[in-house]
């Protein structure tokens, strides 16, 4: 199951109190004041990472907790400074102070953002010694680490995005791309959540299959054209057999400009599947008919391996002219 959405807890470490001792030799039962600080809390911060795809880590972790400080201890000891924590997430993770209204955007892999920061270590009484009051007993408790509730939200969910009407083969294409295991049926709806490959370094997501109506909530709703803005390029997969191959791309066109114009605006390959099952020449008239609107064409079957094969290249070659990655 993609997890692109949550919302979670983050409590930063509390600060360590202070000790509040005195010095005892056995010349002198009561000495000065020796009590030392209190260690600081952790912090949390979160931290992009290419090797991460979704937000699954959060699926039954609800709550990120740091780490406290240590306590303050006699003979001048200081309590010892928590580690921080750092959590990995895509990058792209668009993460929202739920109370503050705060947005920060997780860019980068090499610059952790601090979403919470641990709590002060309180003083011990020896910090409070001073000419006029030589033996004090007051110390300080360590400072309460911040709380906040925050959402994190996928901005991209994969590079390509697999799409197309159900039973198109979008499921099918995606594992003979990559080694994703989709659940695979020639009935409506067997993809019920995005599934994520590697095509080299580029994720790819098998998109559900839309129907006519997504965009107004009919079939599985708009769910699924919301993981689709998620995406920086598209392979729309259209099953050639079809009585009008172009009706059932316009259909899910159509889609897009009801929902989100800005989706007919993707970068966009069209593979026409299952040519194994016609003839020739209708493979050449669909193709044709693409080749006319001005959208590059692939033709081929998921259960040729030679066809498949000829499509990676050519989906390689698409990765570079769209510029992405």
């Amino acid at each position: 199951m993609l997890i692109d959405n949550v919302t979670i807890i983050v409590k930063a470490g509390d600060g360590g109190n202070g000790a509040a001792t005195f010095a005892r030799t056995s010349m002198k039962a009561r000495g000065g004041p020796d009590g030392g600080n209190g260690g600081n809390g952790g912090d949390v911060l979160f931290q992009g990472s290419p090797n991460v795809n979704d937000l699954r880590y959060f699926r039954y972790k609800k709550k990120v907790v740091g780490e406290n400080g240590g306590h303050g201890t006699k003979h001048n000891g200081f309590g010892r400074n928590a580690q921080h924590v750092t959590v990995e997430v895509p990058l792209g993770t668009r993460i929202t102070d739920v109370d503050g209204g705060k947005v920060i955007e997780i860019s980068q892999v090499d610059r952790p953002v601090l979403i919470a920061r641990g709590g002060a270590g309180g003083f011990g009484n020896f910090k409070f010694k001073s000419a006029t009051n030589q033996a004090p007993t007051n110390r300080e408790l360590g400072g309460a680490g911040e709380v906040k509730n925050i959402r994190l939200e996928l901005r991209l969910i994969a590079e390509i995005g697999l799409i197309g009407l159900p039973n198109a083969g979008k499921s099918s294409l995606l594992t003979v791309l990559t080694n994703a295991t989709p659940a695979i049926g020639a009935y409506p709806f067997t993809t019920l959540e995005p599934t994520i490959g590697m095509f080299g370094k580029h994720p790819i997501a098998d998109i559900p299959g839309l129907i006519e109506g997504a965009s107004r909530g009919i079939g599985l709703g708009t769910k699924f054209l919301k993981h689709i803005e998620k995406t920086s390029m598209l392979v729309h997969c259209i099953d050639i057999t079809v009585e009008n191959p172009l009706a059932a791309y316009e259909t899910v066109r159509n889609e897009f400009k009801e929902f989100n114009p800005a989706l007919l605006e993707k970068p966009e390959l069209i593979f026409l599947n299952k040519t194994d099952l016609v003839t020739k020449d209708a493979v050449r008239n669909a193709a044709r008919v693409f080749t006319s609107i001005g959208k590059p064409v692939f033709t081929g079957s998921v259960t040729d391996e030679r066809s498949i094969a000829a499509f990676k290249d050519v989906l390689t070659e698409f990765l570079k002219s769209a510029q992405v990655g």
